[in-house]
């Protein structure tokens, strides 16, 4: 049965020495404030397995590393691994976090004419294609009555995207922190709409299934030191926007906004999750954004002990 709660085998005897962990991480999330923390490359050292971080500038990167071997284990959003699954990735979902719909918009630049979702019927709109946003922004056309023909998508990374919409080439921009908070402060861009009330936007964790077969113990550790870690972070949010703003580079005001808008509280993959992973999957099936059609609850994670 899906579900259940993590815990530790009482030793690592079937891992080697020296073995690794390769570990894809984005410029927002828990990852990040577990690497700026060093709690897990501490506590995995001591059983002489390394960490390797590798940072993506977004999900279907950091899943395409995964595809190819690079990574073993890593965090996006809700779409980028459906896209990956239906290309055929050997994933699997390991975990999530709680939904942060704030964290996700479609923002216009402050003068724009454009005041509500149904003025972006026509327009172009920027985004990294396969990222969370990428759902966000079907809901919102759907919601608007609008359809997803009807609109211009350019497919663009992060940073590519943010030039596009500094230089105006664009009508509205669908990001996700702290590349939102970023536009919000430095660019003074207007949130024309966000997820609230319209997707979850869960964040998840996800493995390569050979890593997960071979190292299902080091795998429980992980998710253990992500769930201390998010306990720490969601009472110490001054703390966390510290740790975040060294290890992001950003000005601390950024991080703050966004760490507001964070979720925490790693839990394992549960019907619900997996039952709107499935209405995510089945909506870019039916738009023919993936080829095939995909079933989530087949590359979600059991490990051994799991009830």
């Amino acid at each position: 049965m899906v579900g259940g709660s993590f815990s530790v085998f009482p030793s690592l005897a079937s891992a080697q020495a020296k073995t690794v962990l390769r570990i894809g991480y984005q410029k927002y999330g828990t990852l990040t404030l577990l690497k700026g923390t060093g709690a897990l490359d501490t506590r995995l050292a001591a059983q002489g397995i390394d960490v390797k971080w590798t940072e993506f500038p977004a999900g279907p990167q950091l899943l395409e590393g995964l595809n190819v071997g690079s990574i073993d284990f890593g965090t996006v959003g809700e779409a980028p691994p459906i896209f990956a699954q239906a290309a055929g990735a050997d994933l699997l979902y390991v975990g999530n976090e709680p939904p942060a719909p704030g964290s996700e918009a479609v923002i216009v630049p402050k003068n724009s004419p454009l005041k509500t979702a149904a003025d972006l019927k026509g327009k172009k709109i920027v985004l990294n294609k396969g990222s969370n946003v990428h759902y966000l922004l079907v809901k919102v056309l759907e919601k608007a009555g609008i359809a997803y023909k009807d609109i211009e998508v350019i497919y663009l990374a992060p940073a590519d995207a943010r030039a596009a919409f500094e230089r105006g080439s664009v009508d509205a921009w669908v990001i996700w922190d702290p590349f939102l908070a970023a536009a919000q402060k430095q660019l003074d861009a207007r949130i024309l709409v966000d997820g609230k009330g319209i997707v979850s936007n869960h964040q998840f964790y996800l493995a390569a299934r050979p890593y997960a077969q071979k190292h299902p113990d080091i795998l429980r550790i992980v998710l253990e030191e992500i769930a201390k870690v998010d306990e720490w972070g969601s009472k110490n949010l001054k703390e966390v926007t510290a740790v975040l703003t060294a290890q992001l580079g950003l000005d601390a005001s950024i991080v703050d906004l966004a760490t507001k808008r964070f979720s925490f509280g790693v839990k394992p993959i549960s019907e619900q999750v997996i039952k709107e992973q499935q209405s995510i999957a089945d909506v870019f099936f039916d738009l023919k954004l993936i080829p095939k059609k995909i079933s989530i609850k087949d590359v979600v994670w059991l490990s051994p002990g799991t009830k």
